[in-house]
Formats: structure tokens, sequence, C-alpha cells
């Protein structure tokens, strides 16, 4: 997928005010500090059109980015915080079940996992309610510049160990690195791909 336009469209604070032109949509969504705003930067080849934060936990609202006038990436709130009150991680998980139940536009889930730690029992959680909710979704592995090439190997399959406890079928993995575009051409043959079956 040949990324001619990106441009910011808008933050919604409910689902209720997210674009209505039924153009398709696929969320990124992880734990704080994933490298989100990095990737979605990479995906739409625009260094600045995700504002990144030294500051953990800054996207508190739905940012829809628009791509070639055809589909949209969305920047949902992210999930795991510890240091946001508990106001604020009541009203991440009101958007996230609104967003999730409702949003008949979502073709798939990118879910965001940073290589280099173990997964968490929340984003065991979070996939668990992705497929309750018969959302589609990848899981997209997340700053595989941070290790050194004979670790990447290792890293991978004991991940792939510990989601075999959980799941019998994995679903679609992709590794990537926003420093230096590590797996983002394989996401835009991936949403490309999608595309062809979506009719609107």
């Amino acid at each position: 997928m040949k990324i001619i336009n990106s441009v910011f469209e808008k933050s919604s604070k409910t689902v209720n005010q997210c674009p209505d032109n039924n153009l398709p949509e696929f969320a990124l969504v992880g734990r704080s500090n994933v490298g989100k705003s990095s990737l979605i930067n990479s995906l739409l080849n625009n260094k600045s059109i995700a504002k990144i934060s030294s500051k953990p936990g800054k996207t508190l609202l739905i940012n829809h980015f628009r791509i070639n006038n055809k589909l949209y990436i969305v920047d949902l709130p992210g999930y795991g915080y510890a240091t946001i009150s508990k106001k604020i991680k009541e009203d991440i998980k009101v958007i996230h079940k609104s967003y999730f139940k409702s949003r008949k536009e979502l073709l798939y889930t990118l879910l965001l996992i940073d290589i280099r730690h173990d997964i968490q029992k929340i984003d065991i959680e979070f996939m668990e309610f992705l497929t309750n909710n018969y959302c589609p979704f990848i899981i997209v592995f997340t700053k595989s510049d941070k290790l050194k090439f004979n670790q990447l190997d290792k890293h991978i399959e004991n991940l792939k160990r510990q989601l075999k406890d959980y799941w019998e079928d994995f679903p679609e993995m992709f590794i990537t690195s926003s420093k230096n575009n590590t797996g983002v051409d394989e996401i835009h043959s991936f949403i490309e791909s999608t595309l062809k079956d979506y009719i609107i």
C-alpha cells in the first residue's frame, strides 16, 4: 500500500463523535509506552502526525488519521497505566467498550506488545475481550531494534510459548521497529489485502 496522503482528521471523546463516512478502520491499542504513536507515524509515513510524549498515557481520546481518503488508522487510549487516576482508567474502559462493541467500521485491531517484555495478564485479558466481542486482531511486536539480532528469535519463541497457554491458533504476528521501519511494509500489505474484502 503506497501512502499518497495522510492527515489527522479529528479527536473524539466518545464513539458517537467519531467520523460517520463509513470508511474502514484499523485501530491501534496497547499497554503504556508500547510505542503506539511512533508506529502510527511510520505507518502514515509522517514523523510528526501523531504526537509522541515522554509521559505515558497522553492519548485519552479516539484519534482518527485518514490515509489516501480510503481508510482510517485509529489511535485508541492505551491500557495498563500505573500513574493515572482511577477515574481516568474507568473512562478509558468505557471508551474501549463502546468502540469495540459498536464501531461497525472497524475491520481489525492491531494489538501492540513491546517485544522486550513478557506478555502480561492485562494483554491476555484484552485479547479475550476482543475475541468475545468478535473483533479480529493481529499482534504487532514493537521496538525490535532494542534487541540484538541474536536475541530476537529467542524473544519471539518465548512470547509464542506464553501465548500457547491461551491460544490454539495464534493471531497473525508482525515484528516492527519504528526506528528503522521494520515491518511497516508487511502491515501495509496486510491492510491492503484486508481492504479487498471490504464492502461499504
